[in-house]
């Protein structure tokens, strides 16, 4: 039992670091640049810029991922990952068809 405590508090802590990770990378993205991080992010940068470092913190605490991957099909995940001949075209048509997705809000 205690062998599968430590494994998922080993887990636990890694979705801490990428939450952490992931929020300080989103808000440097948005402070440098603000369209850019909308369309690289995919969400609303109105709140997310404005958080303080203790809140930052805080939010990367939760024991769930704050992140999520953007495309949620079979055609998108193929598109990224498979090793064809026009592979840069690929990425290309992904991050178009990525873009024109609906921008999340966090609020």
């Amino acid at each position: 039992m205690q062998l599968i405590d430590k494994a998922q508090e080993v887990l636990l802590q890694e979705i801490r670091d990428a939450n952490l990770n992931y929020l300080m990378l989103a808000q440097q993205m948005i402070r440098d640049d603000r369209a850019h991080a909308i369309f690289r992010l995919g969400l609303s940068a109105d709140l997310l810029g404005t958080l303080s470092n203790a809140q930052i913190i805080k939010l990367a605490s939760a024991n769930m991922m704050l992140t999520r991957f953007r495309f949620d099909d079979a055609v998108m995940l193929g598109m990224l990952t498979s090793n064809q001949k026009g592979q840069s075209q690929a990425i290309a048509h992904s991050s178009i068809l990525m873009a024109g997705q609906q921008v999340e809000a966090i609020s």
